[in-house]
């Protein structure tokens, strides 16, 4: 990939990240409350559905950018030696992890500052949260407790992912070939709208236990957990918030993608007409 594609898949990325959180926020806010321990109304029920909102904005522009750096470049550089699903497959596998450097953190961060949950201070912020992972002394503190969560989240988006974008790509090749026009906006709301939703009510109960997981007061291991779960609660608490979720990640995937391949069209539009991004 040469400066101008990666600054296009960067600026692009950035785009679709910050625009998603921001439009759909509540949503996600409710589906994390949903599937806490205690439920929905002992988590803060519709009290408050913007905290956390700062830890997610935040990052959403980084993890998103760095997604799509890497999936396009391993997209480019992966077409000619695999097969078109498995090259996608590793793009956006690879994607993902790099994405995840940062979205980890900041989910633990949202996630227990949505459910309520009370940080250095007395205070139920994102930075009052941030304190408390950083200074717990409880075998974590230091940026060991912001990675809490990292393998199951690893464990949902990987899934997730393999799911998303081959769908994905699959779609607009489909629809490229049959009206044979580039994707507009809205083609690729649609076509990111379908993916996501499937992938999302997939794979809902890695969803379910990366977030029990993130919300734990102490770390513990998800065979432990798993087994705690459906002892305790029974094998329906799995598909807590897959309405919420698929609902969420549907339209988000309509903004994310949709906002993705309409800031690409632009930037490369423009890199055209002028030769250069500077």
């Amino acid at each position: 990939m040469d400066n101008t594609s990666f600054l296009i898949s960067l600026i692009s990325g950035g785009c679709a990240g910050t625009s998603t959180d921001l439009a759909f926020f509540p949503i996600d806010t409710l589906k994390t409350r949903l599937q806490a321990k205690g439920g929905f109304f002992a988590n803060g029920g519709w009290h408050g559905i913007y905290k956390g909102l700062g830890s997610a904005v935040v990052a959403s522009a980084p993890s998103a950018s760095l997604f799509f750096v890497t999936y396009d470049t391993l997209k480019t550089t992966t077409k000619d030696k695999l097969p078109q699903t498995a090259s996608h497959m590793l793009a956006a596998s690879a994607g993902e992890i790099a994405a995840c450097l940062v979205r980890v953190p900041a989910e633990i961060v949202k996630q227990r500052t949505q459910a309520g949950h009370i940080g250095v201070g007395n205070k139920a912020t994102s930075w009052a949260n941030l304190k408390y992972l950083l200074l717990n002394k409880s075998g974590e503190g230091t940026l060991r407790g912001l990675y809490r969560g990292w393998n199951s989240t690893i464990l949902r988006e990987i899934p997730f992912t393999m799911i998303q974008f081959p769908l994905y790509e699959k779609l607009k090749q489909l629809w490229t070939s049959y009206d044979k026009k580039s994707i507009s906006l809205l083609k690729g709301a649609l076509c990111g709208s379908v993916a996501g939703g499937i992938a999302a009510a997939a794979t809902t109960p890695l969803d379910v236990i990366k977030t029990r997981i993130m919300l734990h007061k102490e770390r513990v291991g998800v065979v432990a957990l798993v087994r705690q779960m459906a002892h305790e609660e029974g094998l329906g608490v799995f598909l807590s918030g897959v309405g919420p979720r698929t609902a969420w990640i549907s339209a988000g995937g309509a903004i994310f993608l949709g906002c993705y391949e309409l800031a690409h069209s632009v930037l490369e539009g423009y890199v055209k007409r002028s030769g250069t991004l500077q």
